[in-house]
């Protein structure tokens, strides 16, 4: 009998996972809360998160054991984010990158010399990992990018200024999304790894941010620098753009931890809007008495709610060592990214003038979810593709969804 029919959630986490959502909180409440203030008006890295995540063991989670990981998948990495986030979105931001960036793709896409140089690093939280992609004039429009390879005897030579990397400039490694000779739009577009301790690879400065501030987003510069055979990734061939669908849908990873990271952050705001309520007192009551501000807590818990089992969905779809399918993954980012924009924005009306210094933790959130609506696909690429995906006649697999077109 189907899950539902029981009345049981068919997400639920098993014992394992529960376990692991525990250490994920308790590493968060200890390492993560009382510093993610400090990490957010100094811009300073989080190493203290980073330390207490490594002595953890978290970064392994979706390494095979092979190279020292726990080999688990997307459903595992959720859990992880979604707690993390609820203290601290920039600190949560650091696992995100090894959880579901370059690791997850070398392992995935990449050759055995490369995977044996790299995921151990990742595992045991050696290095940081940072991706490559966007460009001055080439953000979501990905086909537009200038980073290109010229052939350089049985390598290449690599020349690309990326923008908005993150975590970029205390990375050991960056996967590079890059054109191969002769590409031109998205044919040919291909990706290599480059070590960043390479010559010819520059900090060229990071962005001051409104949010997400203390995991900067940097700009870096390659000028030159040698790429092995070893490093390539995924080869772009200038006949087709197989290679770029193949990088596009491994971003599917990533927006299922984006989408985790909104519902955690989303639901550490909601709980301490609740909490405040139920202690601030208006005479003889309290905020939580007024029935006006018990519908906004409605509303914020059930759009989250909704985006969270959206989350869910995509990810348990991935199965243990799959891909989210991207209609789903689609759609669960925009839910959660909306949704975290109104229960933060939500809280920090509840909490009238507390909710916008930045003595309490609400703006904060806010700010930095506000980030992650435009990371990994902006919420309007999300909808373009949700818009014409569903148009052609596609739908979500669900039991309730029946194609008016089948």
């Amino acid at each position: 009998m189907p899950a539902h029919a029981t009345g049981a959630n068919p997400y639920a986490d098993t014992e394992d996972q529960a376990a692991l959502r525990q250490l994920a909180r308790d590493v968060a409440e200890r390492e993560l809360a009382p510093m993610a203030r400090h990490g957010d008006e100094t811009e300073e890295f989080p190493q203290w998160a980073w330390d207490g995540m490594r002595k953890a063991e978290l970064f392994g989670i979706t390494i095979g054991e092979r190279w020292g990981g726990a080999g688990l998948g997307d459903i595992e990495a959720a859990i992880v984010l979604e707690e993390l986030a609820r203290a601290d979105v920039s600190s949560a931001i650091l696992a995100q990158l090894i959880f579901n960036g370059p690791p997850r793709a070398i392992e995935h896409l990449g050759n055995d010399a490369m995977k044996d140089r790299w995921l151990p690093i990742a595992a045991s939280g050696e290095g940081l990992f940072c991706i490559g992609i966007s460009e001055t004039e080439a953000g979501s429009a990905v086909g537009h990018m200038r980073a290109r390879l010229r052939p350089d005897g049985d390598g290449f030579r690599l020349n690309a200024y990326k923008n908005y990397v993150t975590g970029g400039h205390k990375a050991r490694a960056c996967l590079v999304w890059c054109r191969f000779p002769d590409s031109a739009g998205t044919k040919g577009i291909g990706a290599v790894v480059v070590d960043l301790e390479s010559p010819g690879v520059t900090v060229a400065g990071t962005h001051v941010k409104m949010g997400l501030r203390a995991t900067s987003e940097a700009e870096l510069a390659f000028d030159d620098v040698r790429v092995e055979p070893d490093d390539v990734l995924l080869w772009g061939d200038p006949a087709n753009s197989e290679s770029f669908k193949t990088l596009i849908s491994h971003i599917n990873h990533e927006r299922c931890g984006n989408a985790a990271m909104c519902v955690g952050a989303a639901q550490g705001a909601l709980e301490y809007a609740v909490n405040y309520m139920n202690e601030r007192k208006l005479g003889d009551k309290t905020l939580a008495d007024l029935q006006g501000l018990q519908w906004k807590i409605a509303d914020m818990a059930t759009q989250l709610e909704g985006a969270r089992l959206l989350m869910q969905r995509a990810v348990h779809m991935a199965g243990p060592h799959g891909t989210p399918p991207a209609l789903e993954t689609a759609m669960a980012k925009t839910a959660a990214n909306l949704a975290a924009k109104f229960v933060c924005d939500e809280a920090i009306q509840l909490l009238g003038g507390y909710g916008f210094s930045r003595e309490y933790p609400v703006e904060r959130v806010y700010r930095d979810i506000r980030g992650l609506c435009i990371g990994a696909g902006t919420v309007e690429i999300q909808r373009n593709f949700v818009g014409t995906s569903v148009l052609r006649g596609a739908t979500p697999a669900s039991d309730g969804w029946k194609s008016r077109r089948a």
